[in-house]
């Protein structure tokens, strides 16, 4: 590992992104929240405030898409200088759209359409122009829809374009969307969750809910189960851990009748990665890595286990170093050098580049797989599962150490640059152990190692036997 160990630095420093100060007093940011900018539907409620967003661009982390929906004009979202260019947001609930405005920064769209969908897939445009002029917008619109975007076509500066306020008003509730068919991308739950509530429980806080699962590399190939099903060689390199027999043509029922490089035996799950490379040289990791499962919630007792058969990518191949950043536990690092989105350009001799990357934690209890291989899962607001996706499940953390270091000039990744790491996870746990681990550490508030051992309160015992096994 590296020289200076991750464990000894703060436990979840990536929370220190989401306790960014305010830039704007309470007194402004509720007369932004108030009222319309100048429309006669002034009962309508405003439904974006603080909810989830997405963009298909960021020009830097300090201009996230949050920040369009955030009620401070002080604060923005802006995208890079290309077309086309969309920013979304997640309203929770299929709603009645009948407003919207926009505050444009000066680099504004020309030409740009509002949208609505109820999976993110399928778009229908409520709203479009080709001589937008910037400013203050006020748009009446009539649409449904979960999700509503502003998809833009053509800027009207040489910048990219630039939100202060994305505002969308409306009602909840309207017509229930058409349940997509199994194919085609969705796998369905059997039987599915429903009637959860997202927990907004707050329990003793306990700094630790968590178990290890140390998994050792396995093999490489150019496969993905879950991206390129049955297409042998159609990805870029992987570096698969877990099942030693994960290929193009793996399924649950493949995965759950062959072994396994993780400690505990009943873990057959599929994990795996972009392949490292030092030039041409192939980079493994050495030996059993770390793979955290974590709680992402507040209420750590609202976890549940995954259900067999739930597969999700975390990260993209196309992600933005903001991006990779986001989502990340202080970025690559190595020796003392921390929260870099790409490879530092050296690492003392001896040391080893680490990362650490989290998935999300809320699932929409519908769908083991969907068409993106993400919008299935979400990450929590402020610590509690969206309405969207009410099911807490663990957050799965992979803590990966590639042994290179000195010069890292020709370092890469199969997929690209520092930025593009991402891993994918095919669940195919035996049930009861993986129920066993998340009873007792995640929900029982410990921190415990493969076996659901906490070495801190030994007195709390453990899950599994000393062979990894159910007692």
């Amino acid at each position: 590992m590296s020289s200076t160990p991750i464990a000894a630095r703060p436990r979840y420093p990536g929370l220190r992104r989401l306790v960014a100060p305010l830039a704007v007093t309470a007194l402004v940011a509720s007369a932004l929240v108030a009222g319309p900018l100048n429309s006669a539907d002034a009962a309508a409620a405003l439904l974006s405030h603080g909810r989830p967003a997405a963009s298909s661009s960021n020009q830097g982390a300090g201009t996230p898409a949050s920040a369009a929906f955030d009620a401070d004009v002080h604060t923005r979202w802006s995208s890079a200088a290309a077309d086309p260019q969309w920013i979304r947001v997640d309203l929770g609930t299929r709603s009645t759209i009948t407003r919207v405005e926009l505050q444009w920064e000066a680099a504004y769209a020309t030409a740009y359409q509002i949208q609505t969908s109820d999976d993110t897939f399928t778009w229908s445009t409520i709203y479009s122009t080709t001589t937008g002029t910037g400013g203050n917008q006020t748009l009446d619109v009539t649409g449904t829809g979960r999700y509503v975007r502003l998809l833009g076509t053509a800027r009207g500066t040489m910048h990219g374009y630039s939100l202060w306020e994305f505002r969308v008003f409306g009602t909840t509730g309207g017509a229930p969307p058409t349940t997509p068919p199994p194919g085609n991308g969705y796998v369905p739950a059997n039987p599915p969750v429903t009637g959860v509530v997202p927990s907004t429980h707050r329990p003793p806080n306990k700094e630790h809910r968590e178990f290890q699962a140390n998994c050792a590399p396995t093999h490489h190939l150019p496969d993905d189960p879950i991206v390129f099903p049955n297409l042998a060689g159609a990805s870029h390199y992987h570096t698969f851990m877990g099942s030693p027999t994960t290929n193009a043509y793996s399924t649950l029922a493949s995965l759950q009748a062959g072994g396994t490089s993780c400690r505990v035996p009943a873990d057959r799950s599929g994990y795996w990665m972009p392949t490292m490379y030092n030039g041409n040289q192939l980079i493994s990791p050495a030996g059993h890595q770390v793979i955290y499962y974590k709680s992402g919630v507040i209420d750590y007792t609202s976890v549940r286990p995954f259900p067999p058969g739930l597969r999700y990518v975390v990260g993209s191949p196309t992600a933005t170093a903001a991006d990779f950043i986001a989502g990340s536990v202080e970025g690559w690092e190595c020796g003392d050098s921390y929260d870099n989105a790409d490879f530092p350009a050296w690492c003392p001799p001896g040391t080893q580049l680490n990362v650490r990357y989290q998935s999300p934690s809320c699932w929409d209890g519908r769908w083991l797989d969907t068409p993106d291989h993400k919008s299935h899962m979400a990450y929590p607001v402020n610590g509690i599962c969206p309405t969207s996706h009410p099911v807490a499940v663990p957050m799965i953390e992979f803590k990966m150490a590639f042994p290179v270091s000195g010069d890292m000039s020709q370092v890469r990744l199969s997929s690209g640059r520092g930025y593009s790491f991402h891993y994918d996870f095919f669940n195919a746990w035996e049930p009861p152990t993986l129920a066993a681990l998340v009873n007792h550490c995640i929900r029982g508030g410990l921190q415990c190692d493969a076996r659901g051992f906490d070495l801190y309160n030994p007195q709390a015992g453990a899950a599994l036997n000393e062979d990894y096994e159910l007692p």
